[in-house]
């Protein structure tokens, strides 16, 4: 039986990407997002440019902890183990901490913090009982730079980073390995209308690459953390 990637938000940019790379790895793929006919189109173009990989679909918004339990439930009755966890959903709310809008930290931790955490908790104990498994939480560079208009997206991001730590302490021994991914700007939504030239961006699919290298690795070694910037530094 193929080996099983579960990639939340992988719709589009960097989890799209990350799909696309470990489905031509022939890993089958278990994703969501919020927006149902996203995750329809993703599953035609798979199924086209993969024919043996299996994609399983789930709308779900992971902002919401019940949601979050709902993906979960669904991962499980899969009756597969789960090899890959990519925690890759959450967004991007610029501001500034005197400035922003009340719920603005709340909004980011929700998105960027507790869907991950309720994701990792939700499959993790089937993970330590195979004694195998490698998770990858999207951070940023905002998980350890502080800058301009970063606000508390920036805040929800430094907590995920140390969410990835802790994490790893937790379950070195049980054979799974924790990676914390950390990529400057890469060419998505989020930097729409920037007014910045494409070639001054990374290509989501870079980060792919690495992820995929990194969980390449063989049991006896872990890539703690992947810092991936674009070539002439940040924007």
């Amino acid at each position: 039986m193929s080996k099983l990637a579960v990639v939340t938000g992988g719709t589009k940019g960097i989890g799209r990407s990350v799909i696309e790379k470990f489905a031509a790895q022939g890993f089958d793929i278990a994703t969501c997002s919020r927006t149902a006919s996203d995750l329809e189109e993703l599953k035609r173009v798979i199924k086209k440019d993969f024919p043996l990989v299996n994609i399983y679909i789930k709308q779900a918004d992971l902002t919401s902890k019940k949601e979050v339990h709902s993906l979960c439930v669904f991962v499980k009755d899969l009756h597969r183990p789960v090899d890959v966890l990519v925690n890759k959903a959450g967004y991007f709310i610029p501001g500034e901490i005197a400035s922003e809008p009340d719920d603005t930290l709340e909004q980011m931790i929700n998105a960027n913090l507790y869907s991950a955490y309720h994701t990792t908790r939700g499959l993790l104990p089937a993970m330590m009982d195979r004694r195998a498994g490698h998770i990858f939480n999207m951070c940023s560079i905002a998980s350890f730079t502080a800058y301009p208009n970063g606000g508390s997206y920036a805040i929800s991001k430094f907590a995920l980073l140390g969410f990835s730590k802790c994490l790893r302490e937790e379950v070195k021994t049980f054979g799974l390995k924790v990676t914390a991914v950390m990529p400057g700007a890469v060419l998505t939504e989020s930097w729409a209308g920037s007014g910045h030239p494409a070639d001054r961006f990374m290509k989501a699919d870079d980060v792919a690459d690495a992820i995929y290298a990194a969980y390449s690795l063989s049991p006896n070694s872990v890539v703690e953390e992947i810092v991936i910037r674009p070539q002439l530094g940040d924007i």
